[in-house]
């Protein structure tokens, strides 16, 4: 826990300093594609003081003057399967979106969408004595948060305070400067596999690129794709992609739930291929122009022809009715969105004020989707694309980029995580001794 505390607040240093150089990029490492966004700074200064920014202000002080995408090599749900693959596919994409931007990047932030998260919500308090909220008793409370065992191969990727309480108030964002005699905090820790994070920093660092800083794909996505007023509120984000399904729930701004469901419109296009019997591009074709989840009467007369290059005239010259491609594409749709109900279920999305749910990603642009999802999910379903970004080309500004946009307002302006704040040391070794005294107890 010690080391990736260093780890995180050395990325963090990573990232000021190439705020300060004025320019960054941000890579999106997916299954399906790989895009590459170079971002450049204006109003450096105040983005490394950056005392009276809002969440959102970020969006005025950077400008996107680069934009590549490229097929993903190597990764398969989500995460790294071929590394050599993937550093090909990389260096290829930041090449391109250097020559468009003019500029040369050697800091690069990093989203994925695999690698099993976990999420925990944990607490704590610490006493003030009627003292002066610091900076530094928000190191304390955070440090006193009793961390659970998650697991051996596991690292925290995301450890955000979402609430803090004053005495008895609560539903403070920043309780500094205030004064009080007991400062308490909910915190919400995102655990993911380690190997994960570590191949991705490996591939990236073979590149010649230095990591300024990783985020979950679920995340990034829920923060450009939901309104401010859904994040106030409460509302769930569904990130639709190749190889995955990422899943967050927001509530008064603050992610407090992630999750991944391993399927994805990948999935959806190797049922098409193993279906129709045609070779996996014909099958993304096919479903791109004539897919959808609701068939109607008319779909019947509607013929898709299967060009192939087979050499069987016949099998080559075959047509299939948009019917019965509807037909191999719903039990699939369907699976994906019922096992997204589990997860919201199991997270108890249905005791939250407001229940709304956003779509997004590049499996959102299914016809029918949203009317499907709200019979499925039971709540109020819409379909969301990311936020405005300056610069953004045009080609960008569609579902399948809402990780990529939500990561250059992450890269903008962060949310506060506990590596933000300075650790008290002696917190170094009761964290320790509390493991000592466990395995002692557990042992004798």
């Amino acid at each position: 826990m010690i080391e990736l505390y260093e780890t995180q607040r050395a990325m963090r240093g990573l990232r000021k300093a190439a705020l300060q150089r004025g320019v960054i990029a941000i890579l999106d490492v997916g299954t399906s594609k790989i895009a590459c966004l170079v971002l450049r700074f204006d109003r450096t200064d105040a983005f490394v003081e950056g005392e009276d920014i809002g969440s959102m202000a970020g969006q005025a002080g950077f400008r996107v003057v680069g934009a590549a995408t490229t097929r993903s090599r190597g990764v398969r749900f989500g995460e790294i399967d071929a590394m050599a693959e993937t550093e090909r596919a990389i260096r290829t994409v930041v090449q391109a979106a250097q020559r468009m931007a003019g500029v040369r990047v050697d800091h690069v932030i990093a989203t994925f969408s695999g690698a099993r998260p976990r999420s925990y919500g944990l607490a704590g308090a610490v006493e003030l004595d009627g003292q002066q909220v610091t900076e530094e008793d928000i190191g304390c409370v955070l440090a006193s948060c009793d961390v659970p065992e998650y697991g051996a191969g596991r690292e925290v990727l995301h450890a955000q305070p979402v609430n803090f309480a004053l005495d008895h108030r609560s539903g403070l964002n920043d309780p500094r400067g205030q004064i009080g005699n007991t400062l308490s905090c909910d915190m919400h820790m995102l655990t993911v596999d380690a190997s994960v994070i570590q191949n991705l920093a490996y591939c990236i660092k073979r590149c010649d690129l230095e990591l300024a800083g990783v985020a979950s794909s679920a995340y990034v996505s829920g923060t450009s794709a939901l309104i401010e007023d859904e994040k106030e509120l409460g509302a769930a984000c569904i990130d639709l992609g190749g190889g995955t399904t990422g899943l967050s729930i927001f509530m008064r701004k603050h992610m407090i739930y992630a999750d991944t469901v391993r399927m994805g419109g990948d999935h959806v296009t190797s049922d098409i291929s193993m279906g129709l019997q045609v070779p996996m591009t014909t099958a993304e074709r096919i479903k791109t122009f004539y897919g959808g989840v609701y068939a109607t009467g008319m779909d019947d007369r509607e013929l898709i022809d299967l060009d192939g290059d087979s050499g069987d005239w016949e099998h080559d010259r075959r047509t299939v009715s948009r019917t019965e491609l509807i037909g191999i594409m719903r039990p699939r749709v369907e699976e994906i969105l019922e096992e997204v109900r589990a997860r919201l279920d199991a997270a108890g999305f249905d005791h939250m004020p407001s229940q709304q749910i956003v779509l997004t990603g590049g499996g959102s642009q299914i016809p029918g989707l949203d009317g499907l999802a709200s019979k499925i999910l039971g709540q109020q379903v819409r379909l969301g694309r990311p936020l405005r970004v300056h610069g953004l080309p045009q080609a960008a500004t569609g579902p399948g980029f809402a990780s990529a946009v939500g990561l250059c307002c992450f890269a903008a302006h962060p949310q506060d995580e506990w590596w933000d704040f300075d650790m008290p040391v002696e917190r170094y070794p009761a964290r320790s001794l509390q493991r000592a005294m466990k395995w002692f107890k557990d042992n004798w």
